[in-house]
């Protein structure tokens, strides 16, 4: 696990920047000494004293202090925190880091945890170590505040807002056989800001094992939102448990759940998927819809009908009249299993597994949910998927298109994850 410093000198709206800097600097010197082991990355905050003048502490004198002693010190300077800590991560992330010890004072700890929560995810593991409390500071018995908590956030959000996409434009796949009088998608990766390779760059969920933040994927959303026509408000994704629970939205909502139906005008409901299936389903008639996540233990419980049948009981959807919509995922192109797991698709219809018997036969996740939906009632002709050759293919294999989609078969574990999206006009 790659090791790096972070030094904390940011010290803003401080009437006395430069002494105090002065004198950490000094203090600094002491604890690194002429050759830390690892990565040194120091937050200096660009300064401008009262007349407009730029201040005398420039980066160049606290490198050429620095730099002299030890090649392994870089000096950060932006002109807010966020910018800082956000050129921090970059770094980190660019070595592969994930251990940070951070030298600070009390004070800056507090504030600086509210950065970490905010910008980084558990991934990382931050040590503190307060070397500059002794070093008095205007701001040091100033505690941290509800209002500047909030503030944190606002500047992160004002910040990430700034950035420019990574690389390309929002993309969105859209079915024909969705009536208008729906909105829905399904994304792609690009045209978001997230720069991990593997999850750039529009990735649109956080987690605890992977290095994009909330805040990031916040933000993806955001822009996805500002191009589709919706708020990030009206959003609900699935909260994936890989099982048939289906939440009804007009009910509590469950702990986990694969499937979400409503008949609520104005609230987006999507699905995840990075090889697992995103499914939409629509019903023009009663004006209801669901959207599910759909791996492949997901649709050996039956999550697909499950979501139907939610449709059904609950609103009075007809199964003549849903139109059922599977989007990007992992093709039998691509998509091995053990032999025992692959029997089971095997039993639903011999067609959904190759080469039984290899060690581990290909198995199509599409065409077992195609026939599991025909079982449940649904028209073969309102199943849109990829034997469908009148209408555009939208059940691209995410593992075969990295320039498209994200693939957790391909990528592993650190990937990036896409969506179907829906919601009633």
């Amino acid at each position: 696990m790659a090791k790096v410093v972070l030094v904390d000198l940011l010290h803003p709206h401080c009437p006395q920047y430069s002494r105090c800097v002065e004198r950490r600097v000094s203090r600094l010197k002491e604890v690194i000494g002429n050759s830390a082991e690892e990565p040194v990355y120091v937050l200096l905050h660009q300064h401008t004293p009262r007349g407009g003048e730029t201040d005398s502490l420039s980066e160049a004198a606290l490198l050429d202090g620095f730099v002299r002693l030890n090649r392994r010190v870089h000096v950060v300077t932006n002109r807010s925190a966020a910018a800082s800590l956000y050129s921090f991560k970059l770094a980190a992330d660019a070595l592969d880091a994930t251990d940070v010890q951070v030298l600070t004072c009390s004070r800056r700890q507090a504030v600086l945890q509210v950065y970490e929560e905010l910008l980084f995810t558990p991934v990382y593991s931050f040590h503190y170590c307060t070397v500059f409390n002794d070093l008095r500071c205007p701001l040091d018995d100033l505690a941290l505040t509800c209002s500047q908590r909030a503030d944190v956030k606002d500047e992160i959000s004002t910040f990430l807002q700034r950035l420019p996409a990574v690389k390309g434009e929002i993309t969105i796949l859209k079915s024909s056989m969705i009536s208008d009088c729906f909105y829905h998608g399904f994304t792609t990766r690009t045209g978001g800001i997230s720069y991990i390779s593997t999850l750039s760059s529009l990735n649109l969920f956080s987690s605890s094992r992977r290095r994009d933040s909330s805040v990031v994927v916040a933000e993806n959303l955001r822009r996805l939102g500002l191009q589709a026509g919706f708020e990030p408000h009206q959003f609900h994704l699935a909260k994936v448990n890989h099982a048939s629970d289906v939440w009804v939205m007009s009910k509590p909502a469950p702990e986990s759940y694969d499937g979400i139906v409503t008949n609520q005008p104005g609230v987006v409901i999507a699905a995840p998927g990075a090889d697992c299936m995103p499914l939409l389903f629509t019903d023009p008639v009663a004006k209801v819809i669901g959207a599910a996540h759909a791996g492949w233990r997901g649709t050996l419980m039956g999550i697909a009908m499950a979501t139907v049948n939610a449709m059904v009981l609950e609103f009075g959807s007809k199964l003549v009249n849903i139109v059922a919509v599977i989007g990007p995922s992992v093709g039998p192109c691509c998509f091995t299993m053990e032999q025992d797991s692959a029997r089971k698709f095997q039993a639903i219809h011999p067609d959904c597994v190759r080469n039984m018997d290899s060690p581990r036969p290909y198995v199509d996740i599409r065409l077992a949910t195609r026939i599991l939906l025909e079982r449940g009632g649904l028209l073969p002709e309102h199943i849109h998927d990829d034997t469908v050759t009148d209408r555009p293919n939208l059940t691209i294999c995410t593992s075969c298109h990295p320039d498209s989609f994200f693939s957790h078969v391909r990528d592993g574990i650190n990937f990036g994850t896409q969506i179907g999206f829906l919601w009633i006009k």
